[in-house]
């Protein structure tokens, strides 16, 4: 069973920078493709980015509304995935949650709050 903890999100203005952390435990994750996510007000959860390594070649990937603002990266020495956030957005204000890519049911996290206002 992996336990995915995702932080630091908060209240941030427009065109301001956040970045998140998704710590990993109960087992490594450095073959798996990890991903991010997020779910704004009454819209469904939707695919933000995600990363996998095959041999010594980093695969990155993400959705067309973020690409060129944000950044995922990882830390398999310390089981942790990261969210670099760029000149944000209102629209960007949503709960932004990681799991593997695709995501699993049960590895769901309570996610993290971003908001992006003036």
């Amino acid at each position: 069973q992996v336990q995915l903890v995702e932080s630091g999100g908060k209240l941030v203005q427009p065109g301001g920078s956040l970045r998140l952390s998704c710590a990993a435990s109960g087992r490594t994750f450095s073959t798996f493709t990890m991903g991010w996510f997020r779910q704004a007000p009454g819209k469904e959860r939707e695919f933000v980015a995600s990363d996998w390594t095959r041999g010594s070649t980093l695969y990155t990937r993400y959705a067309d509304s973020v690409k060129g603002r944000f950044t995922i990266s990882r830390d398999n020495a310390k089981t942790t995935v990261y969210l670099q956030m760029n000149n944000l957005k209102p629209e960007d204000t949503a709960v932004y949650y990681c799991n593997t890519q695709p995501p699993l049911s049960n590895y769901w996290g309570q996610g993290t709050q971003v908001t992006v206002s003036s």
